[in-house]
């Protein structure tokens, strides 16, 4: 009885010493032989404090710099949404390294070293970081946006055939009802003598509308309980993100991690009612497929049985389908509420697009190939992303060792890129970077030269890239020419940034009905 009291007490002291080991070499001892192997390479960075990193400064910077709204309507907003970037590159210069909690990262904003990252080269030794996958794990857990090596291989291979061309143009019947209705909606509410309207609560809805039906053969209706669910949890989760650093945090019965646990179980309670209701339509004999939209992609994955080993399970199916239900229309939604703000305080640009729109479609329905003859449109909607990205930073782990220019980056090493910042940066855009001058692209030679990143670049861009800018063209080609708007005097410039770069306040303009 005494030998194996004794044996199980050295296996628990064994195993309470591995995890002791593991958790320092975690949190202490790897971080900082990675900033021991960068410092010998000259990139240095604030001091860090044990646990936390630079999160508390950070925060403090970010509160400061957002805690008012902006005097007036000005696009130079890399101070008050990267305040701890502008305050670190002026210190340690383009390249620093700097600490959340225990992971550090460095920024980079060589464009050169930025293309080679992205590139082929290391997209599967390359990808998201444990602390990113347990901050979004609740919200959309492991699907594409964030998968790594081969898992993120065999689902962007599951998931790209459902934006090809050939479904993009089946599609855009979808978009054009769907816009059609909205704008039914706002004439309603200008004829009842309302001119003002917050235009991006309609954008938002649109969004969702197109995303539900045209990928999960759902309306609006239906899918607007996972959306308002989805949108608490992504503000939960960002909130949740400040306490991830702390070893055990996730385990931790605190208010944030229950209620984001109960949202979380909510939302896939929903899925599994819509997944369920399309496998019994095959297992009844009511259809012979599961569908040809993303859900029924997705569903079909789930029969296969692959040499590679891969399989794709039912809890994937309902990690893509919040992603996709997020971001198909968040982004989106983002995209084009900037734009009409952008639009909406430069009505000369919007006067150009309405002629150009106007010109092209000369009274006939909306097409895929007369739409790529939108150019004007094209310019506007690039500036607008140019200006305000919807995701105004880029994330890579290294993970083992590479050679990054004339860098050695060390396994473990994350690597940010300021997307916004390089967007606004005068040394690759002019001196009017901070300016809303759609021109610039008009010169594909000048845009060649300069890094561009609304949907990443390289293998592991935004999938969804072609159906979002479709989505973005009809959207606006239908609302600008059927009102003419300009931005409300109680419209309040306060972007801030909540995984997505968003209008605090949202967007009003006066809407003013044109002539049929």
């Amino acid at each position: 009885m005494e030998i194996i009291l004794m044996l199980t007490v050295m296996v628990l002291l064994c195993f309470f010493v591995r995890v002791a080991y593991t958790t320092i070499s975690c949190y202490w001892l790897t971080p900082r032989q990675i900033q021991t192997i960068m410092k010998k390479q000259g990139v240095h960075g604030p001091k860090p404090r044990f646990l936390v990193g630079n999160i508390l400064h950070m925060a403090a910077l970010i509160r400061n710099s957002t805690s008012k709204d902006m005097d007036w309507i000005d696009h130079d907003i890399v101070g008050r949404l990267l305040p701890h970037y502008v305050a670190w590159s002026k210190q340690y210069g383009k390249r620093f390294i700097y600490w959340v909690g225990s992971e550090p990262r460095m920024c980079l904003t060589e464009i050169d070293m930025i293309k080679e990252l992205l590139s082929s080269k290391y997209c599967q030794v390359s990808g998201k970081s444990w602390i990113q996958q347990q901050g979004t794990k609740h919200f959309i857990g492991r699907g594409l946006l964030m998968a790594n090596g081969n898992d993120w291989y065999h689902q962007r291979h599951i998931v790209a055939p459902a934006f090809m061309a050939d479904k993009l143009k089946k599609n855009m019947r979808y978009m054009v009802e769907c816009t059609k209705k909205m704008i039914e909606s706002l004439e309603s509410v200008v004829k009842s003598g309302q001119t003002e309207i917050e235009i991006g609560e309609y954008i938002s809805h649109l969004t969702a509308d197109i995303i539900s039906r045209t990928e999960f053969d759902s309306s609006y209706e239906k899918g607007k309980q996972i959306f308002h669910l989805l949108t608490s949890l992504q503000h939960l989760c960002a909130q949740s993100n400040r306490y991830v650093c702390l070893p055990g945090s996730r385990f931790f019965p605190s208010k944030f991690n229950k209620e984001i646990k109960s949202l979380k179980m909510e939302v896939e309670n929903l899925l599994m009612e819509i997944i369920e209701r399309r496998k019994d339509c095959v297992e009844i004999g009511r259809s012979s497929s599961y569908g040809n939209d993303l859900l029924g992609m997705l569903l079909a994955e789930t029969q296969k049985k692959r040499a590679s080993g891969f399989s794709f399970t039912l809890q994937m199916v309902m990690d893509e389908c919040k992603t996709f239900f997020f971001t198909g229309h968040e982004t989106t939604a983002l995209l084009l509420t900037w734009t009409i703000m952008l639009l909406a305080t430069n009505t000369s640009w919007q006067d150009k697009v309405r002629e150009e729109v106007l010109q092209v479609f000369n009274g006939e329905s909306l097409s895929t190939d007369q739409l790529s003859k939108l150019s004007v449109l094209n310019m506007v909607i690039n500036e607008s992303l140019r200006l305000y990205p919807p995701a105004s930073l880029l994330p890579r782990m290294a993970f083992e060792d590479i050679k990054l220019g004339d860098l050695h980056i060390p396994k473990g090493l994350s690597i940010w890129i300021p997307v916004l910042a390089i967007h606004h940066n005068e040394e690759l855009w002019g001196k009017d970077a901070h300016e809303f001058n759609p021109e610039r692209f008009a010169a594909k030679s000048f845009v060649a030269g300069r890094p561009f990143l609304p949907f990443a670049m390289g293998p592991r861009n935004c999938v969804g890239q072609a159906f979002a800018l479709m989505e973005a063209k009809v959207i606006l080609s239908m609302l600008i020419t059927r009102f003419s708007f300009t931005i409300s005097k109680n419209y309040h410039h306060a972007p801030i940034s909540i995984l997505t770069l968003k209008p605090k306040h949202g967007v009003q303009i006066y809407l003013k009905p044109l002539s049929p």
